[in-house]
């Protein structure tokens, strides 16, 4: 019966474990950095609200997050051509499973993006 226990407790403990792991992760500064693919919307959304409750301006530096929370800053960098933009979060998503950021048509062209349409970037959580 002990082993049963114990033997559950092992396979729980590990799922939530692993349930609790995240592309995210702390550096030795303290800053929180993850990578992943990020991808872009467009002018055609431009007007349409977000889900913080303002117009989508594609001209404006911003980008959509799962779950950081809105005015969140980030320094997004293309990990490709190594080029940086600052955005602010503003929106949800986005909703592709592969995906962890969509960012405003202004911040996919400053990092070159536009052409290739969903690249693989590094993220960081300012102050």
């Amino acid at each position: 019966m002990r082993f049963r226990v114990a033997l559950l407790f092992c396979c729980f403990g590990g799922l939530a474990l692993l349930g609790c792991s995240t592309a995210s992760h702390l550096s030795r500064t303290g800053t929180q950095r993850f990578r992943g693919l990020a991808s872009y919307y467009g002018s055609e959304f431009a007007g349409r609200l977000t889900a913080s409750g303002e117009p989508y301006d594609p001209r404006a530096f911003t980008a959509a997050h799962r779950d950081l929370p809105f005015g969140t800053r980030l320094r997004v960098r293309n990990l490709r051509n190594g080029r940086s933009v600052i955005v602010r979060i503003n929106d949800r998503g986005p909703w592709h499973p592969e995906r962890i950021l969509d960012l405003s048509e202004a911040a996919a062209t400053a990092l070159d993006m536009l052409r290739d349409g969903v690249v693989e970037v590094e993220c960081e959580i300012l102050p």
